[in-house]
């Protein structure tokens, strides 16, 4: 089920790389870009990663923070980050809950067949706390970040 504009997303709580508790509410009142990927440092994921740090200068110009959520631990993130130099939050979701209240997680085709797993996917949460859009299965990893700066640039 995917989140559609309007829509109030499901509050979450998760641990970022440091093991802070990092929440939704947090960013009340600004915009904020949740993505989910299924694993840190594999190439689509680290193709997707790469570029919303480079879009991240043009989103932090816009106000827009980025949240990246999978189901890897905080050592991964913190290894993913400083290899890529990725100045945005990573979550951990290990237990996929999160992905599952945001429909980021359930059945996929890989390779032509069909498997449970992480459903590459994002949601913009805008200042008030409404989803502005979502792009609930993300075609192409490399592409996908320009997209959603230039989708929150056209407002």
């Amino acid at each position: 089920m995917a989140l559609e504009p309007g829509d109030t997303p499901p509050p979450f709580t998760l641990p970022d790389a440091e093991g802070r508790r990092i929440s939704l509410s947090d960013f009340c009142g600004r915009d904020v870009v949740v993505y989910f990927y299924p694993a840190d440092d594999t190439p689509g994921c680290t193709k997707e990663a790469c570029g919303f740090r480079d879009a991240w200068s043009g989103l932090s110009a816009l106000g827009v923070a980025v949240i990246g959520i999978s189901p890897d631990g905080a050592e991964s993130h913190r290894e993913f980050a400083a290899k890529y130099r990725l100045p945005f939050t990573l979550l951990s979701d290990p237990d996929r809950l999160v992905m599952r209240a945001y429909g980021a997680y359930g059945e996929k085709t890989m390779y032509g067949r069909k498997a449970t797993g992480v459903i590459r996917s994002t949601v913009w949460v805008d200042a008030e706390g409404r989803v502005r859009r979502s792009w609930p299965r993300v075609g192409n990893a490399a592409e996908h970040p320009g997209k959603v700066l230039e989708a929150r640039r056209r407002g």
